[in-house]
């Protein structure tokens, strides 16, 4: 839908929660968010949400589970109920809303900006995320979550079948012929691999982009649950280092992950490859053809990939 369109959605959803001011639009991707204020002026995170990405009832999961997190005291973005109690708003016409507390903070980076701060304070952010990680997952097994909670599987299949998640990520069309055999091979050999070791499964963020790390005063934070799902558990590592695969001091930042997270040191180049796969699928309908970030995502996964076989 077009920011016009969006926005005009927004002022319909915000209804739900008593009005308030005209909404900010901050993004229009995967889903438009709104910064909105309250009637009383509380600042929020109004999401609508993308048509046919997630069901309602996963939609719903998410926000409980967040909600149950935020309750626990763990820093994520708590849900805000509608007027009339219910956590995920249906309005007469346009997308589902939900609305979130507003965490005042910025990114620890951005996709297409250096990461910011000396290697050394860098790796100490890092660090923390790790136990971070390790609070987010330590917390969600704490919780009693409902029977019929729904949500994606970032699994053996959600990452490597026939069909995964994000799209099919050797069929990339800025693939060269070797590369398409190479990554096909690849899948095969991490199937291989993941098929062979205990599953450490349960929730994940799996989306942890830098854009979804805020800080400030030294504490961290995550946002944007919406890629959330039951998957192995170092694909929320690998997804906090695959922004870095060429930053000179990557082995450093991930060793100070692992560190703060307690294990995974040697799992973590694997997990890393498999999230640069999976972005390889998704970029492809997200961009019309030829369109060079089809390539960017493609090389990056064909690098990663051949390191991981060496």
């Amino acid at each position: 839908m077009t920011d016009d369109e969006a926005l005009a959605h927004a002022v319909n959803a915000l209804r739900h929660w008593g009005g308030g001011p005209a909404p900010r639009l901050i993004r229009n991707r995967e889903n438009a968010v709104f910064r909105v204020a309250l009637p009383d002026g509380t600042p929020a995170a109004l999401r609508l949400h993308r048509a046919g990405y997630q069901t309602d009832a996963a939609i719903r999961s998410e926000l409980l589970w967040t909600e149950a997190l935020a309750e626990a005291d763990f820093p994520c973005p708590r849900p805000l109920r509608t007027d009339d109690g219910h956590i995920l708003a249906r309005p007469a016409f346009g997308p589902r809303a939900s609305l979130v507390t507003w965490i005042d903070a910025p990114p620890i980076g951005l996709a297409d900006a250096p990461f910011d701060g000396r290697p050394e304070a860098q790796a100490d952010l890092y660090h923390r995320l790790g136990r971070l990680l390790l609070d987010l997952h330590r917390t969600t097994d704490a919780l009693t979550l409902p029977a019929d909670f729904e949500r994606p599987r970032w699994d053996l299949d959600g990452l490597t079948g026939a069909t995964p998640l994000w799209g099919c990520f050797w069929t990339n069309p800025a693939l060269g012929a070797p590369e398409t055999a190479l990554l096909s091979e690849t899948r095969d050999a991490l199937r291989a691999e993941l098929s062979a070791r205990p599953r450490d499964t349960g929730l994940i963020h799996a989306d942890l982009m830098q854009e979804n790390v805020l800080h400030r005063d030294g504490r961290l934070s995550l946002i944007d649950f919406d890629d959330s799902g039951f998957g192995f558990r170092l694909y929320d590592l690998g997804t906090a280092m695959v922004q870095h695969w060429r930053t000179p001091h990557r082995a450093d930042l991930a060793a100070a992950l692992c560190d703060g997270y307690g294990r995974g040191h040697a799992d973590l180049p694997m997990f890393t490859l498999l999230r640069a796969l999976a972005s390889a699928g998704w970029i492809v309908p997200r961009t019309p053809p030829g369109d060079p970030r089809q390539r960017i995502y493609a090389e990056r996964a064909v690098t990663l990939a051949r390191a991981w076989l060496s």
